[in-house]
């Protein structure tokens, strides 16, 4: 082998991945939230680009005041009153006497519950509590043993075993057995080993049953209840129509900020010396760059989008439970286009139809084989699955290698148990020795 430096040329082809590249690969998987968040950025950096939103309509303060006035009287009150964060420390101390509680207790106890999350769980340390505040260590299990007691029941719980044990009581006290389920067996029974307790307690299986259900009803998230989430809408990226002349798709872009050349901006500074100059020619190719990549992703979209909709016509016209098997790779290789540019102009995307508002990626699903050389969708089989442990017979259900059979049986469709059970996984399905009930 020859090891001696020198000079040779060589010719290679390769794919080099420039800004402008990266750019419109990165807004063809934005949704049209982050689309609109990353124009609003560009904004603040291209002085060229100027944003226009529609959706936004300029005020005139002295019709809109008129019109407020008018549309508040008639209202009902209750809608003038204001949504007011919600402190959980202010509801916690309410529901105490106070009079029955010392300085340092009530130090104490607002200390506690700045430790207490949004599931209502305590997840502070008693010990580093105590020493920080220089209280005894009995004094701060007695103050949250306080807390305890308040509303909702399982509030301050330092686990589930304990946030259970404590609405168990709250909700009856008399009820001995389940109290000590949740506090010797919560594991074992949790997983349904029902058996070695039944004969340790001296009781049945159905009074097992019945302490199970009990459980079933508590809330694993007491604190849960005391929060309000903001409400999320979704804001479709196509919509596709019912008409005379069939399926038709149009793009939703009223949901996005127009984009426009700052035209005043650039011929005011475009003749001031060659450093802005330079800086100008780099802003409006930019500003060039972002339009072509807007207008090629929504032409990506709307090719994909008409492909699903020629595909599953049935869906749209049906129902859900007509739709066929269609992968990504199916789509890209008929649109002529990479699998990855398919996955990315899908996600995070939806779209509204005549029976609903879906997400993309809902109408790509894996095929499975029937007897009759015909293939259905993996959605399909899962709405066989979940209707076949609907309807099973509770005191015996069907085991995963059961739902084999019967779906082979009774629909031609043929799968594996571990097929089976994945899906059934993914259902939210437990196991058939964890749906046994003991009547």
């Amino acid at each position: 082998m020859d090891l001696k430096p020198g000079l040779w040329q060589q010719q290679t082809l390769k794919l080099t991945m420039t800004q402008e590249l990266s750019q419109a690969i990165a807004l063809l998987q934005y949704s049209a939230q982050e689309l609109a968040a990353f124009l609003e950025d560009k904004a603040l950096e291209n002085p060229l680009l100027k944003i226009e939103n529609v959706n936004v309509k300029p005020m005139n303060p002295l019709i809109d005041r008129n019109r407020r006035k008018h549309q508040k009287s008639e209202k009902d009150w209750i809608e003038q009153i204001a949504d007011k964060p919600f402190s959980l420390e202010e509801y916690l101390i309410s529901q105490l006497n106070i009079k029955n509680l010392t300085v340092v207790q009530m130090k104490v106890i607002r200390h506690l519950i700045k430790n207490i999350d949004e599931n209502g769980y305590f997840t502070g340390s008693l010990a580093d509590i105590a020493l920080k505040l220089q209280v005894d260590l009995d004094i701060i299990e007695d103050c949250l043993a306080i807390i305890q007691t308040l509303e909702p029941a399982g509030i301050g719980a330092r686990d589930l075993q304990e946030c259970l044990a404590l609405q168990c009581y709250y909700k009856n006290p008399n009820n001995e057995l389940a109290q000590t389920i949740l506090s010797t067996y919560f594991v074992s029974f949790a997983e349904k080993k029902w058996k070695p307790i039944a004969k340790e307690l001296g009781v049945s299986m159905k009074d097992l049953q019945d302490v199970f259900d009990e459980i079933q009803q508590l809330n694993p998230k007491p604190g849960a209840l005391l929060f309000k989430e903001p409400t999320t809408y979704i804001i479709p990226d196509a919509i596709i129509e019912q008409t005379n002349e069939g399926l038709t798709v149009r793009m939703f872009d009223e949901a996005l900020p127009r984009i426009r050349f700052n035209e005043s901006y650039y011929q005011k500074f475009q003749n001031q010396n060659q450093q802005v100059g330079r800086f100008l020619q780099d802003k409006v190719q930019d500003y060039q760059w972002i339009l072509k990549s807007i207008e090629q992703r929504k032409e990506t979209l709307t090719k994909v989008v008409a492909k699903i909709v020629e595909k599953q016509p049935a869906f749209f016209q049906k129902g859900s439970q007509y739709l066929v098997p269609m992968t990504m790779k199916e789509i890209a290789s008929e649109l002529e286009i990479h699998e990855s540019t398919v996955s990315r102009a899908v996600r995070e995307k939806y779209v509204q139809t005549p029976i609903g508002t879906y997400p993309l990626k809902t109408f790509f699903t894996s095929t499975i084989q029937t007897s009759d050389d015909e293939s259905t969708s993996s959605t399909l089989v899962k709405n066989e699955i979940s209707f076949l442990v609907a309807h099973e017979n509770k005191e015996k259900p069907l085991s995963d290698q059961d739902m084999v059979e019967m779906l082979k049986r009774q629909k031609g469709i043929l799968v594996s148990r571990r097929t089976v059970a994945k899906y059934r996984e993914q259902l939210g399905i437990p196991s058939s020795a964890k749906r046994k009930r003991f009547v």
